[in-house]
Parts: C-alpha cells; sequence; structure tokens
C-alpha cells in the first residue's frame, strides 16, 4: 500500500548534523503514522522518533531527544529526520517504518511498512 525510499544517509564528524528523508509513495500519505527506527551492526533495531499522521504529536527516544527532530510533509509525502550534535553511538542503518494505526508507536513491530535503510556514521 505504501513505499518508502529513505536518503540523506552519510559520513559526518561527531557534532555534525544531517537530514534524512523518506519519501513515501501512494495516494494516502496523510493517513499513515510515521516513525525512524535505527540499526547498529550486533545490535537491535531501536525506535528513533514517531510522528502522528497530521504531524501534530511527536516523541522521541530519550537517546536523541533535543538532538534530533522529526517532521513530515503531507504534500511532498515526506518525512524528515533532522540530527544535530551527532555521537558516534548514533551510526546505525535509519530506517523509516510507517501504518495506518499504532497502538503503541515506539515498538517497531507496530509498524507495517519498512524503507530499505540509509547509513549513517559519526566519526568521533
Amino acid at each position: 500500500q505504501v513505499q518508502l525510499v529513505e536518503s540523506g544517509g552519510g559520513l559526518v564528524q561527531a557534532g555534525g548534523s544531517l537530514r534524512l528523508s523518506c519519501a513515501a509513495s501512494g495516494r494516502t500519505f496523510s493517513n499513515y503514522h510515521m516513525g525512524w527506527f535505527r540499526q547498529a551492526p550486533g545490535k537491535e533495531r531501536e525506535f528513533v522518533a514517531t510522528i502522528s499522521r497530521s504531524g501534530g504529536n511527536t516523541y522521541y527516544a530519550d537517546s536523541v531527544k533535543g538532538r534530533f527532530t522529526i517532521s513530515r510533509d503531507n504534500a511532498e509525502n515526506t518525512v524528515y529526520l533532522q540530527m544535530n550534535s551527532l555521537k558516534p553511538e548514533d551510526t546505525a542503518v535509519y530506517y523509516c517504518a510507517a501504518n495506518s494505526y499504532l497502538l503503541a508507536p515506539t515498538l517497531a513491530n507496530q509498524y507495517a511498512y519498512w524503507g530499505q535503510g540509509t547509513q549513517v556514521t559519526v566519526s568521533s
């Protein structure tokens, strides 16, 4: 029902910034809750941020709160993750995810659709 394509990953020094984009295909993008998750090598996929259908509600993992900002532009069918003050521990593959209904937006199993991921590497 929806396809997600992440972009914007790359290599950045600690303290730097990066903006990830997730472009969604589909006629009803505004119907979907969106989330960002990340997975480092050898680690479980972890929640990063989520945003409601209208963009009015956001929630962040404690590890990124105050540094990352999730936003969406429903007219562009795109969700963003602005990452500031990056740390080496932020290094991971970042995934965009979507679902039409969420009971617990911090849980990966609540999301039905996933992008392919984009690599973010933060050097010390």
